[in-house]
């Protein structure tokens, strides 16, 4: 008896099982009714944002067709064995009726609109595209110079996806992925004597000055970009080391490098370095001469992890005396010029804010080059700058005390320094 018990136990269970089964792919009526609502709304949502595209802002309607696009990848499971079809967002429209068209088209004219799409004035963009069209139109004659630039741009600005960004510049993702690459390859091209140490000492020497740092010629430190996956292990990044001048501008950039490489082999390899000691083209112009009489070569300022030399001075390890404290108050506040340089590319161009694929790293060092180039670029053509409140990231994992020999001419010409800055301190 028990045994038949448990047979009659099972054959319900069964039934109970396939009867659920069946209610799993095929949704009651009430149910269907939600999914059809739901569907409904989601296809207008669709419609209205192809709509009304220009009337929102670029990071508004990426959102939105986020949300939109994951909203359609969850109902679709849902309505296999059910009608309506899962919404699908619509195709990329051909280029006469993009985004793109329609918004140079648009009677919403001014920079507003273009600060907001492009990160940059009409005006600006304008300068950008007559240097690089020519080059452009070379490279993928197949999309307009101004649609190109347009995309590639837009993609840095953003982090948008190529799908999104051929949607919006009647583009493949193929389209949009070539354009992209081949902007970045004409921006360092083409762009890259805006890293103006070699041309426009003069400036960057006055500039510090200003800020009471006579003959400095730039401050030297570093910017993380985080990397996924397990090549470069937990918590892996490439840096970027890079010299800035006293307005935010990139003088030297050396990038690619991974973090498991340390701050002074990098240094030791770059060719800022290279060009002060093996070529002797940089940092060899005249030496000021202080109200002491004491001479100052130029040099340039870095963190403690690299070593102390006659032209990269760095903090001293422990401040006891005024004139120490004084130098390292002053270097303290140099330094965060890099910080707030780095900060400024990642906030102006969101691409370079996120952490990239591991499978893309190869192309990240190129890509930033292409945003720090472009930020001299916008400087130069007095775009306003990003937020102040940006933020001023130091890598302190980095700052570990250089620990090689100590340069002797490196510590006088650092405690000269201190001493004309303890000075300056004390008339203020």
């Amino acid at each position: 008896m028990a045994a038949v018990s448990i047979g009659g136990a099972a054959k319900n269970t069964a039934k109970r099982g396939k009867q659920k089964n069946k209610n799993h792919h095929t949704p009651p009526l009430d149910q269907r009714n939600l999914l059809s609502l739901v569907t409904s709304a989601t296809s207008l949502a669709h419609s209205f944002l192809s709509q009304n595209d220009l009337l929102l802002l670029p990071s508004q309607t990426l959102t939105l067709e986020t949300l939109l696009s994951s909203a359609s990848s969850a109902l679709s499971p849902l309505l296999v064995h059910s009608s309506p079809p899962p919404p699908q967002p619509p195709p990329p429209p051909p280029p006469q009726e993009c985004w793109f068209r329609r918004f140079l088209s648009s009677s919403a004219a001014g920079d507003s609109p273009w600060r907001h799409a492009f990160r940059m004035s009409e005006h600006s963009f304008s300068i950008l595209l007559s240097i690089l069209s020519p080059f452009l139109s070379s490279a993928i004659p197949s999309i307009p110079p101004n649609y190109a630039l347009a995309a590639a741009i837009y993609r840095l600005a953003h982090g948008a996806t190529y799908k999104a960004v051929g949607r919006r510049f009647g583009m493949d993702s193929a389209e949009a992925c070539r354009a992209f690459y081949a902007v970045c390859k004409w921006v360092n091209d083409k762009l890259g004597s805006l890293f103006e140490l070699r041309s426009d000492m003069a400036r960057i020497v006055g500039g510090f000055g200003w800020i009471s740092l006579p003959n400095c010629c730039g401050v030297l430190g570093f910017g993380r970009f985080g990397v996924s996956g397990e090549m470069l292990g937990p918590n892996g990044s490439l840096l970027v080391q890079a010299l800035v001048d006293s307005e935010g501008r990139f003088l030297d950039v050396s990038a690619g490098w991974p973090s498991t490489v340390k701050p002074e082999a990098i240094f030791r390899q770059s060719k800022l370095y290279l060009g002060v000691e093996e070529s002797r083209e940089l940092l060899n112009g005249p030496v000021h001469e202080l109200s002491d009489g004491n001479a100052l070569p130029q040099y340039i300022l870095g963190e403690s992890c690299f070593p102390l030399l006659p032209w990269l001075l760095t903090p001293y390890v422990r401040s006891n005396e005024e004139e120490e404290k004084a130098f390292n108050s002053a270097h303290g506040r140099a330094m965060g010029l890099v910080g707030t340089a780095f900060a400024r590319v990642r906030a102006r161009w969101q691409l370079l804010s996120r952490e990239w694929k591991e499978e893309c790293v190869e192309f990240l060092p190129f890509v930033v080059v292409t945003g720090c180039l472009l930020n001299n670029f916008l400087i130069k053509c007095s775009e306003p700058l990003p937020d102040d409140n940006v933020g001023c990231l130091r890598e302190e994992e980095l700052l570990q005390v250089f620990e090689g020999l100590v340069d002797e001419s490196g510590e006088r010409i650092r405690d000269v320094l201190a001493t004309h800055l303890s000075r300056v301190s004390l008339r203020r």
